[in-house]
């Protein structure tokens, strides 16, 4: 079977992405249409070697399309994701918008295939620093039980789209950014994701908490969350500890980890050898390091998380649970 599949903000960098992904995969596609803002339309992106032009997303753009890739903002995913529900499209969104709605699957195929089964029209696709998390988290949760988790990240700013990059690029060539994400500088620097109105924590750190809970099924995980972003064009990192409700012996760690789809562990210490943003650049898989365990605490462990924001961590899950359904 074949189907008709739209992207709703095909121009940004997850929509561009996805294009290159679902051509990689050789997704099942009858036909694909692009969409985004009246300011895109007209112009053309290249898919399987022929120019599509992109289209004005208005009132009728989800007739006849089974599923929509949506990253073009939580305040379009509001306004647009029913609209093709009533068309009877199934909307795969990147924004944060669906995530924690009680009725909308929050998925990731090697961790909660099973979720995909109750969407009602809606599935959400979880933070690009969630995904690369859980999957390590889900295999060590079945082996051995978590008890607490602390996540410190090294996001790169193509996680803020184009508008980051762009600020990055300015700052580098001694340019004032006209669309900043950031009233701090960007380049040669460390700055924090924006913060939640009245708390001492960012959105990042927020959704991270959540979304993990959410997707692991463990509405009382104690975890603490550290979210940067780091003058980088792309890939995240994340150092993680563990606190686990089992004893363990690091090979015992590493056989649960190979386990786990599409996780590769590159782990060597005395070769200098350990999962770097290269390693990840332009790959699907979640690459873990620097296994040791963490003397400080019982059971304790200390893991470093390396993927792509825009492939694993936003288009390629999206385009897995496509493949899911």
């Amino acid at each position: 079977m074949k189907y008709n599949l739209a992207i709703v903000g095909a121009t940004g960098l997850v929509g561009r992405t996805f294009l290159k992904v679902l051509e990689e995969q050789n997704f099942p596609l009858k036909s694909i249409k692009l969409l985004a803002s009246e300011r895109s339309a007209g112009t053309f992106l290249n898919f399987k070697n022929e120019a599509i032009a992109v289209e004005k997303l208005e009132q009728n753009s989800f007739k006849g399309i089974d599923i929509a890739l949506f990253s073009a903002g939580g305040s379009i995913s509001k306004e647009w994701a029913k609209n093709a529900n009533s068309d009877n499209c199934i909307v795969i969104d990147n924004s944060s918008y669906w995530r924690n709605f009680p009725d909308v699957p929050l998925v990731v195929p090697e961790v909660n295939p099973q979720a995909v089964q109750s969407h009602n029209g809606i599935i959400a696709n979880p933070n690009c620093s969630t995904i690369q998390l859980v999957l390590p988290l889900k295999a060590l949760k079945d082996d051995f039980g978590l008890k607490r988790i602390v996540v410190s990240t090294y996001q790169s700013i193509s996680g803020a789209g184009q508008k980051g990059l762009d600020q990055l690029e300015a700052e580098r060539l001694g340019l004032g950014a006209k669309n900043p994400i950031s009233k701090h500088r960007i380049a040669n620097n460390c700055v924090f994701h924006s913060f939640e109105s009245g708390e001492d924590s960012t959105s990042e750190e927020v959704k991270m908490i959540n979304e993990t809970r959410k997707i692991l099924d463990l509405p009382k995980l104690a975890i603490s969350v550290t979210c940067v972003r780091v003058p980088v064009i792309g890939g995240h990192c994340e150092s993680v500890n563990l606190e686990l409700e089992k004893e363990f012996t690091i090979e015992e760690v590493k056989e649960s980890l190979t386990r786990q789809k599409n996780l590769i562990i590159k782990d060597n210490p005395s070769s200098d050898e350990y999962p770097t943003l290269c390693d990840a650049e332009n790959s699907d898989f979640v690459f873990v390091g620097r296994i040791r365990k963490d003397s400080s605490v019982k059971n304790g462990l200390n893991l470093w998380i390396v993927a792509d924001n825009l492939r694993k961590g936003a288009a390629t899950n999206a385009v897995q649970i496509a493949e899911l359904l």
